[in-house]
């Protein structure tokens, strides 16, 4: 929410009909949130904390129906500066509180396999290590935000899901595709994923437990205090499993078991709002064969802590925002479970320190906001970066962290906003350097636009161009198979999109069109045709081109069919993309070049009884590229289809559920030779306070 202190006021931009509009790339999941009176289905590019919920009375209802309201006061993450839900040129997904609990999921990286534009690789069981991208790229071209605070790991983007906070407790999820540099930073390259856990407004409780296939189990807690302007809120969870494979040896190798404890606090008045939190993540899991075929008996454990404090000024014509946080990060990789004698353990280090001020103000012509932000990455290892003068002690060992690398990044970013009735134009630019190899200052363009037709219908496009950092195991990971290349150069990108929505009377209908041009795109690469002991090799590309389109439809049957109280609604959602890099057919890509060409979601909600509700979600997907096999066989990944279900009863304090993930027992394979669960069945409840 923003106050507008500008001479001149600007007419209210007011869409009709929100209610009926079924905006969401996770509209696929298609569950209802109740905001003050009204019905709303699954919500796109809105949050539900900053919806108005005044009282629909007899006028309005003259006018409306009672699923509409004004969105004129929504406020969204798609610029740099805060802008309505009207306004927005650039089109920002959001999940909210209801639809996350309400998935069939046990884990964020579980519920974004429900979005069509997303991939997600899963190499264990309920998250244990998952690579997420968006649009054809891989896990380390996205930026990854706890409550806007970047936690994205230098080291890998493979752990960069270990949140510190249990999936109950988010208030909602944003995301944003395409390059993203001037709203999240450089690291963004195709696009950020916002993880949003605000303290409650009210003293509550809530508790949840729940176990399954597998030797599942999982419980958590969390209570809040909230008086006059203060809140502190406490949460903490535990989840373990057997897993579902097993070593050569008859032992377990894809088991997992980790705890989550997180503190938030806040504190709001009339003048500043402040925000802080505290949290760690800790867990230890089998690596099945995660790092290579002839190791089946790999174990990971990673520690996280995670703290920041941010602000922001409500009142004057300069908005300020600052934030400074620390993130750090222990990992322990080994070859061999509980046997260093056969392979040393793998030791890594990661320090990351950031503070950033962000403003924006008013004027005649508009909303401009001006930000810089400075962050640190530390990393020290026993295997990966540059020798060390002074080696560090490891904790608990008496080993040496011999090597390390330290790089420091500045960025800036001026962003200019043109808001008429039915037009918005954001353009801006972010200007980063960085330490490692004595980078110049770069500076990377981008634009939004957009214009509304009548009250269904908008158009929308945008250019934006970003950047990315190699990551550290890109640049020095010479281990087990692997040769890294300490020269990498930053990988590049320039994307274009286009597109049209529509949403009225209960139907909601998406369709865009998009291009990305890599430039320097990096990958770990093999030539099969030096048989299954070639290497992997880090590299940079020369340029990739990929093009996609997206359809996206949402039928709320409360609107289309309302004398019906069976159905509620159906959701489908379709992504393609083809990538236009020639390469040897001896060459094999471990993660870039391996992208889903087609991947097709959807949902159907039905109302069994009163209390009774039954989701059903099914997801179809095929993926390009290869993997070897444990005989050293090269094959081609193959096309599956999965059903998710799940039966929930809700009463006002409790709810209790029953799920089923991969309810036919589909056989199939996300990444490399690593086999998928098959049926998992879940029950469990739920309590509020």
């Amino acid at each position: 929410m923003y106050n507008n202190n500008s001479n001149k006021k600007q007419g209210a931009i007011v869409f009709k009909h929100f209610g009926r509009k079924g905006y969401s790339l996770f509209a696929c999941l298609g569950r209802e949130v109740l905001v003050g009176v009204l019905s709303v289905a699954t919500l796109q590019h809105a949050s539900a904390g900053s919806v108005s919920v005044r009282q629909v009375t007899a006028d309005t209802i003259a006018t409306k129906t009672d699923r509409e309201m004004t969105l004129d006061e929504v406020t969204i993450s798609g610029s740099k500066a805060p802008l309505t839900r009207a306004q927005a040129a650039r089109m920002v997904t959001v999940l909210e509180r209801a639809d996350i609990q309400a998935a069939p999921v046990q884990s964020v990286n579980d519920l974004l396999k429900y979005a069509a534009s997303v991939d997600v690789r899963q190499r264990g069981p309920i998250g244990a290590q998952t690579d997420v991208s968006i649009r054809g790229g891989n896990s380390e071209q996205i930026t990854i935000l706890l409550n806007g605070i970047n936690i994205c790991d230098p080291q890998t983007g493979h752990n960069v899901f270990d949140f510190p906070v249990d999936i109950s407790e988010i208030e909602r999820i944003e995301v944003l595709e395409g390059p993203a540099g001037r709203v999240y930073g450089t690291s963004s390259l195709l696009g950020a994923i916002n993880i949003i856990t605000s303290p409650r407004k009210e003293t509550s409780a809530s508790a949840h437990v729940e176990g399954g296939s597998y030797g599942y189990l999982s419980a958590g807690a969390w209570g809040n205090i909230a008086h006059d302007k203060w809140s502190n809120q406490v949460s903490g969870s535990y989840t373990r499993s057997d897993g579902f494979t097993r070593n050569s040896a008859g032992g377990l190798n894809g088991d997992y078991s980790g705890g989550k404890a997180f503190y938030q606090g806040s504190y709001d008045d009339d003048d500043v709002r402040v925000n802080w939190h505290a949290g760690i993540s800790t867990k230890d899991y089998g690596s099945n064969t995660f790092y290579g075929a002839k190791w089946d008996d790999q174990f990971e454990h990673t520690l996280k802590t995670f703290t920041a404090i941010q602000a922001e000024t409500k009142k004057g014509k300069i908005h300020l925002k600052p934030s400074i946080y620390w993130n750090h990060s222990n990992d322990r990789f080994e070859l061999y479970r509980d046997d260093e004698q056969k392979v040393p353990f793998n030791y890594h280090r990661t320090d990351i320190f950031g503070v950033n001020l962000n403003s924006y103000f008013d004027w005649t012509l508009g909303r401009t906001a001006v930000s810089a932000e400075l962050r640190n990455e530390d990393y020290v290892s026993s295997k990966l970066g540059e020798p060390l003068n002074n080696p560090k002690p490891i904790h608990g060992t008496n080993r040496t962290y011999a090597y390390g690398i330290n790089r420091t990044n500045v960025s800036f970013v001026l962003e200019h906003n043109i808001l008429l009735e039915r037009f918005t134009l954001s353009a801006g630019l972010v200007a980063t350097k960085n330490s490692w190899s004595d980078m110049a200052m770069k500076v990377y363009p981008g634009v939004d636009a957009s214009y509304r037709i009548g009250d269904d219908v908008k158009l929308f496009a945008s250019y934006n161009t970003s950047l990315r950092m190699p990551s550290y195991t890109e640049l020095y990971y010479s281990i087990g198979g692997h040769v890294a290349d300490k020269n990498l150069k930053p990988e590049e990108v320039n994307a274009i999109e286009g597109g049209v929505k529509y949403a009225a009377h209960g139907i909601a209908a998406q369709a865009s069109v998009y291009r990305n041009n890599w430039k320097n795109m990096i990958d770990w690469i093999r030539h099969t045709s030096d048989g299954p002991d070639a290497p992997w090799e880090s590299v940079n590309f020369t340029e990739v081109k990929a093009t996609g389109w997206e359809a996206q439809l949402s039928m709320d049957f409360k609107q289309l069919l309302p004398g019906q109280t069976v159905l509620k609604h159906i959701n489908v959602s379709y992504n393609y993309l083809f990538q236009s890099k020639d390469i040897d057919n001896d060459i094999q890509s471990k993660y870039s070049l391996e992208y889903l060409r087609h991947k097709f979601v959807s949902n159907l909600q039905l109302n069994i009884i009163d209390r009774l509700a039954l989701g059903i979600n099914f997801r179809w997907q095929e993926r390009r590229g290869t993997y070897t096999d444990y005989d050293g066989e090269v094959k081609n990944y193959s096309p599956y289809s999965i059903v998710d279900a799940r039966l929930c009863w809700s009463a006002p304090r409790y709810n209790i559920y029953v799920e089923v993930n991969n309810l036919f027992d589909t056989e199939y394979i996300d990444y490399g030779c690593v086999p998928q669960p098959g049926t998992w069945l879940i029950g469990g409840v739920s309590i509020d306070i």
